[in-house]
């Protein structure tokens, strides 16, 4: 099992994993690893104001030879329009209290403002469905729930949960490994924001320059999952870098090519191993 491509586009409530074979570097008696980062996003999401994005994501994750359990808890911080909602985009929000006000607002009325706080913790389990004896293919299944503890009152989330299963593969050939998956979520539904439920798949390649950097790119998409929004369609590029057994770095940038994704966005993430 690898780890698995995570969106800034989600404020940062998950970090971007460059793909691996997960087989290869854990073993029965398992691995313990924290990751922490910094990820900013900046878009207008087919809105007439800009949104900018930061989140600081800390990720523990408990790693053996075919499961991978991982834990999220994210520090947000926006500032932009009160329609657009971090890891969904534009959204018709009819919370009165819009972003950064304490008020109410007209419910029709898009407002600005900034805020910052926790957002979504998110909790996943991954297995090893199939792994080839040379290690060199491998597919797996991850589960994972979206807990809605971001403040909805502050357009830090939607406040509710959000479930999701994921297939995904990968192919090592010599250097190179190609990677993807299908997703698919179910979204809660508040009375304030109205989501459906959607997949995502995404398709990728990564290079080994090095035994201790490779680099990488991989394709996301996600059908539109609200009335007043639109489809996520973005690419990641990314180099990881291997410090020592315990200790890895990685970069990121992300360009989007819909309202659904940011503009662009940017971030970098050290994990240490135990």
């Amino acid at each position: 099992m690898r780890n698995k491509p995570y969106w800034v586009m989600a404020g940062g409530l998950l970090l971007i994993g460059a793909p691996a074979a997960h087989a290869a570097q854990t073993d029965a008696a398992g691995v313990f690893s924290v990751t922490g980062g910094a990820n900013y996003s900046s878009g207008k999401y087919g809105t007439s104001t800009t949104t900018d994005i930061w989140s600081v994501p800390l990720t523990a994750a408990y790693e053996t030879d075919r499961w991978t359990f991982k834990l999220v808890v994210p520090y947000i911080d926006i500032s932009g329009a009160s329609d657009v909602i971090p890891g969904v985009g534009k959204v018709k929000n009819g919370n009165p209290k819009g972003r950064g006000h304490g008020g109410s607002v007209p419910t029709t009325t898009a407002t600005t403002g900034s805020a910052s706080g926790l957002g979504d913790i998110t909790a996943s389990a991954g297995y090893e469905l199939f792994s080839s004896a040379d290690r060199s293919f491998g597919l797996d299944l991850t589960g994972k729930i979206k807990f809605g503890t971001a403040d909805a009152g502050q357009g830090l989330g939607t406040g509710k949960n959000d479930y999701g299963l994921s297939l995904d593969t990968y192919k090592v050939s010599g250097d190179w490994t190609m990677f993807g998956g299908v997703g698919w979520m179910k979204y809660g539904s508040s009375q304030y924001i109205q989501l459906k439920n959607g997949f995502n798949a995404s398709v990728g390649a990564g290079y080994k320059l090095s035994p201790k950097n490779s680099i990488g790119a991989y394709y996301y998409y996600r059908e539109k999952i609200a009335t007043d929004g639109a489809s996520q369609s973005e690419l990641t590029a990314y180099w990881n870098y291997k410090v020592s057994q315990s200790l890895r770095l990685q970069t990121y940038v992300l360009g989007g090519f819909s309202d659904g994704s940011p503009d662009y966005g940017v971030g970098a993430s050290v994990k240490y191993s135990f």
